[in-house]
């Protein structure tokens, strides 16, 4: 296997006009994974732009990229991975990538090394994520034929939630559709996982215990977490299911899709369109995705969209507290959970009777972590961060 005493790994999670980067050194001391730099390769197809800082949030590149820009990003990749090979010591070589991939199915529970049979079995699963899966599965092909000395580990967002029970994860269908996959997958795991880590490692009492975790960002999911382990979660077979989100509904009536193709004659690509790209926070307030943009705004399109997705944040914790017996913590994490004091103070007001209440001061300063009143349960803002979780895997397995 690699040495990998020391060197640089490449984290990448890749979209189909964006590549998100972060460039980790391994070493052997003290502390064995750290940040170098990171950033994100955006517009690949009408005007792709680099934008890298280092660890210390200093600006390493902001630099157009029109002239390398093929229209896609499996195009544009080799030029990024040359790019930054060209950033490192030449003490750092570069010993391995690891990847986000969203959807592992009932196959994948836990990271793997990458071969040809895996990247086919992973590529087979686009119909369960048919956004995300092919561009996670086209980057890895990109590598594997660029840089084919270069050793590849995938870490499934799918795999934390292996552990939820057929109590929670069994929709009520037929049993052969449940026997042929169709069940409760919940995304967001390798964010959930970092803050079960987190909690481990700062908070080791409340790690042990009963805790919600609500990753609200773009896209927004909600975990159950006992003694770190994920019993529950809002998101289901797909990543349009639970609370609303930028541009995906979250729950709803299974009646209005068939009535959509019924009088309005939609089909199945103009209800995918529709749902992943059309509804949530823009649907709502015909105005935007973005809930910075909701926040300052007093439409009352806006003022609904705002609404909901604050009281539908609320009931997904009340929901998961059913499933965890009560809860001893309730943790916010991603951009909106952790930037967002306006939602957060809305959505606990609403938890109130369950004895959750928040500390309006801290709330509204940046970087306290606990943001609870002192008769509250604990309300904690911890930031995520699934490329730490996945260089620590790809570490493990590129040790073993």
């Amino acid at each position: 296997m690699t040495d990998i005493k020391k060197g640089a790994l490449l984290v990448l999670n890749s979209g189909s006009s964006s590549v998100k980067f972060t460039v980790f050194q391994i070493g052997d001391g003290e502390q064995k994974i750290a940040l170098f730099f990171g950033g994100q390769l955006d517009g690949i197809g009408s005007s792709a732009k680099l934008k890298v800082k280092t660890a210390k949030k200093e600006l390493l590149a902001d630099e157009s990229w029109a002239h390398l820009d093929q229209g896609t990003v499996p195009a544009i990749l080799p030029h990024l991975l040359e790019w930054i090979e060209s950033k490192l010591p030449a003490d750092l070589p570069l010993i391995g990538a690891g990847h986000r991939v969203v959807h592992g199915g009932e196959t994948f529970d836990k990271p793997m090394l990458i071969n040809d049979e895996i990247i086919e079995k992973l590529a087979s699963l686009a119909p369960l994520a048919p956004l995300h899966q092919p561009q996670n599965v086209a980057a890895i092909k990109t590598l594997a034929s660029s840089r084919s000395d270069l050793p590849q580990v995938a870490c499934f967002d799918t795999a934390f939630h292996r552990t939820i029970p057929a109590i929670n994860s069994t929709f009520a269908i037929p049993k052969k559709y449940t026997d042929a996959g169709v069940t409760r997958y919940g995304f967001h795991g390798l964010s959930y996982e970092y803050i079960a880590y987190n909690l481990r490692q700062n908070k080791p009492d409340l790690a042990k215990g009963k805790v919600v975790v609500a990753h609200l960002g773009s896209g927004a999911s909600l975990a159950a977490l006992s003694d770190g382990v994920s019993i529950d979660t809002s998101m289901g077979f797909s990543a349009l299911d639970g609370i609303p989100m930028g541009t995906r509904p979250g729950s709803m009536d299974p009646g209005v899709l068939i009535y959509l193709m019924r009088e309005h004659n939609m089909d199945v690509n103009d209800l995918e369109k529709l749902l992943y790209y059309k509804c949530g926070i823009l649907g709502i307030s015909d105005i935007s995705n973005d809930m910075r943009d909701i926040e300052e705004n007093q439409e009352p399109g806006a003022v609904l969209a705002l609404d909901i997705f604050c009281q539908r944040t609320a009931k997904q914790i009340a929901s998961l507290a059913v499933s965890l017996g009560g809860i001893d913590a309730l943790v916010f994490t991603a951009g909106i959970g952790e930037n967002g004091p306006i939602i957060r103070d809305k959505v606990c007001a609403d938890l109130a009777f369950m004895g959750i209440k928040l500390d309006a001061a801290k709330n509204d300063t940046r970087g306290v972590e606990l943001i609870s009143a002192e008769d509250s349960v604990p309300v904690l803002v911890i930031p995520t961060d699934e490329e730490f979780m996945i260089a620590q895997h790809a570490v493990n397995i590129l040790s073993a």
